[in-house]
């Protein structure tokens, strides 16, 4: 019983015997973990002091052999000066690591990682020992600080009498150290097995006052729920019709907390479209005064007839669901406002229905988009006009190239063919010198017109291109280029094998090429041109590099002109490669040359086999 006379719940008397015994059992459990942990660090600790002790102790051992076997050493080779002085490097070496560490393991030292000794009983075996350590490190000193290396017999016989019971002893150290480490391990292996015990008690405990009352406690507390759910029945039918007679208010209730939580501009009105109320913030917005209530909300939204009208056909209307529109209204001044308006009917209890109106000012919101879609539409004529702009250049382009061919035909083939035709029709047979003077001239002038027709021919469209490929295309056009030039036009190719690729690229690639490689000749004034091609890791890759006097790469930001040095030339290229979704990298150094770049992704069912 509590100080009113009431009797605690169930649940508050469970869960504070429950906590109370639970708290005492994890703080026991706890304590021992945690002294458990400290001795197993502490052990751990010692341990490791323990195994470096036992390691310089057992290396004692073994420098004390290496001293004397040094000193014998020095004894072989007196004499060889060389051999002599590294010998005594060692052992002046090897009796600063001994004695240093000998007396570390008495002492301790910080730099080797000894702690002082304790145990007396290890201390009275270093005074056993420390007479043989002392002789045999001044017969050392002695060693080395005779003059010339020369070893005396007495030293080097104090060293041979005093090791073996150096050993012995140091035996016995190292032994009783390692008596010692297992002395410790047995304390700690008994001290964790005395801490699960208690452990395995606590647990016992905690069964015996703890699970097993709790179990008998849940089933007491089943028992009172069942009971206390057959009283929850018999009350439930007179909740229900406290529930029916309550839902009215609660649906207001629900009303006034949907208006309060989600908007600031709202408003409640009848079925009529008569305001019922509208909250201050929409008044000021629609800039009306109060006194505006007592007309209809159609006309307090908007002064313009025909928006009136057709917010007081939504308004009214009977629905079941709510209605989400954005609407224009004019308010006064004339001024244009938006607002997302949402429609929420409210069917009451006695039939009635009220509805809800939830606004937002999406004036802003609108303002923007038109100002989108107004920079939409200029971007999308700006684009059409880029287009036209670059379908006119291509045009134009392509009837330059047409003068051009058609040029190269009239002034070369053309005129040869003329020549041709003239020098047939002169020749007289009956002077057989001159006759056979114009068939020589004629057999050269038949040969520089193949050569014509081949080189025109070659330009337009090479052989080598479609029957093997866009490599024997670029090694060919190489050749040419050089024998009609006279510049060193050289072709490197670095794939391990040639593979036929999709026709539009080869040709795009191709004319690229040829355009960069016809740039260079033109106005790069180069000597030298390589041009470079590889495949590999699915991308083809062609290099053209030349010795040029460059050009500044700002040049390539400015737009295209007709006759400029490579200006439409460049331009087409681009095109060119972006048509086959390629890339194409131009880098130039002023007064150093130009390298041209072209990549292209191939994709597998693009290939189409290798020769």
């Amino acid at each position: 019983m509590d100080k009113n006379g009431k009797q605690p719940a169930l649940d508050t008397t469970t869960f504070l015997r429950v906590q109370k015994w639970y708290l005492l059992a994890i703080a026991a459990i706890a304590l021992t973990i945690v002294i458990a942990q400290i001795l197993i660090q502490q052990h751990l600790n010692s341990q490791l002091n323990d195994s470096r002790v036992i390691n310089v102790a057992g290396r004692q051992r073994a420098y004390s052999q290496k001293l004397v076997k040094e000193a014998l050493l020095l004894q072989k080779f007196q004499g060889q000066s060389q051999k002599q002085e590294q010998l005594l490097t060692n052992l002046k070496t090897t009796l600063s690591v001994w004695t240093t560490s000998h007396l570390g393991l008495q002492k301790g030292n910080d730099s080797i990682g000894l702690p002082p000794e304790k145990s007396k009983t290890i201390l009275m075996l270093f005074d056993d020992l420390n007479p043989h350590f002392t002789v045999m490190a001044e017969a050392a000193e002695d060693i080395l600080t005779t003059n010339g290396g020369v070893i005396s017999p007495k030293a080097l016989n104090t060293l041979l009498e005093n090791e073996r019971p150096f050993l012995l002893k140091m035996d016995a150290i190292v032994n009783q150290y390692d008596a010692r480490s297992k002395e410790q391990l047995k304390q700690l292996k008994l001290k964790e097995m005395l801490l699960f015990g208690f452990s395995l008690l606590i647990l016992f405990l905690e069964i015996v006052f703890i699970f097993r009352p709790l179990s008998f406690q849940i089933k007491k507390t089943i028992t009172t729920l069942l009971e206390s759910q057959k009283k929850s029945d018999a009350s439930a039918t007179e909740i229900k019709a406290l529930f029916v007679e309550k839902e009215r208010s609660l649906k207001e209730l629900q009303e006034l907390n949907f208006v309060i939580d989600n908007a600031a501009l709202f408003a409640s009105i009848r079925s009529d479209g008569t305001v019922v109320f509208i909250s201050k913030k929409f008044l000021k917005l629609l800039e009306q005064s109060k006194s505006a209530l007592n007309k209809p909300l159609s006309e307090i939204l908007t002064l313009d007839e025909g928006q009136q009208q057709y917010l007081r056909e939504i308004l009214t209307s009977k629905r079941k669901s709510i209605r989400t529109e954005e609407i224009e209204i004019t308010i006064k001044e004339h001024k244009k406002l938006w607002l997302d308006v949402s429609i929420i009917p409210i069917h009451q209890g006695s039939l009635e229905q009220s509805i809800l109106i939830l606004c937002s000012d999406i004036t802003q919101r609108k303002h923007n988009q038109l100002k989108i879609e107004e920079l939409t539409k200029q971007n999308y004529e700006e684009s059409i006009r880029q287009k036209q702009l670059q379908a006119s250049q291509i045009v134009e382009g392509q009837e330059e190239e047409r003068k051009r061919i058609a040029k190269d035909i009239h002034d070369g083939i053309g005129q040869m063919l003329t020549a041709l035709k003239f020098n047939i029709e002169s020749i007289n047979l009956a002077q057989q010198e001159k006759t056979k003077e114009k068939i020589e001239y004629l057999k050269d002038l038949a040969s520089d017109l193949i050569k014509g027709v081949r080189t025109a021919t070659f330009n337009l469209t090479p052989p080598e291109l479609q029957d093997h490929g866009i490599f024997p295309a670029l090694q060919k056009m190489t050749q040419e280029l050089s024998k009609l030039t006279g510049k060193n036009i050289l072709f490197e190719n670095k794939a391990e094998e040639q593979i036929r690729f999709d026709s539009l690229a080869e040709t795009n690639i191709y004319r690229v090429t040829q355009e960069a490689v016809n740039n260079a000749i033109k106005y790069a004034d180069s000597n030298y041109i390589l041009v470079t091609i590889n495949f590999k890791d699915g991308i083809l890759s062609v290099t053209v590099d030349d010795d040029g006097k460059g050009f500044d790469p700002k040049v390539l930001e400015e737009p295209p002109k007709h006759n400029s040095e490579g200006g439409m030339g460049i331009f087409f290229m681009k095109e060119r490669i972006s048509y086959i979704n390629g890339r194409l990298f131009i880098n130039s150094i002023a007064g150093e040359g130009t390298r041209i770049t072209i990549n292209h992704t191939i994709k597998e069912e693009l290939l189409h086999g290798t020769e």
